[in-house]
């Protein structure tokens, strides 16, 4: 999936974190709410501006920025 063109990084928003759509979402806040076993469509409910295709786009920079992630070798 090409998440850039949904994933926005602002320095003046946020932190500069990562947040869906240039909105006040971060990419956190929805992995968080995953994490914490909140199905899609429970976070959809309660953010109705956000879409499937929003939150598999956190999914995807998530899984993008692990895979970028220096392996450390072990000793």
């Amino acid at each position: 999936m090409d998440y850039q063109r949904l994933i926005t990084i602002e320095p003046g928003k946020m932190g500069g974190k990562p947040c869906i759509r240039g909105m006040r979402i971060t990419v956190y806040d929805v992995l968080d709410y995953l994490a914490s076993e909140m199905s899609e469509e429970q976070i959809l409910a309660d953010f109705p501006d956000l879409t499937h295709e929003d939150i598999r786009a956190c999914l995807a920079f998530a899984a993008d920025r692990e895979r970028k992630l220096i392996s450390i070798p072990a000793a």
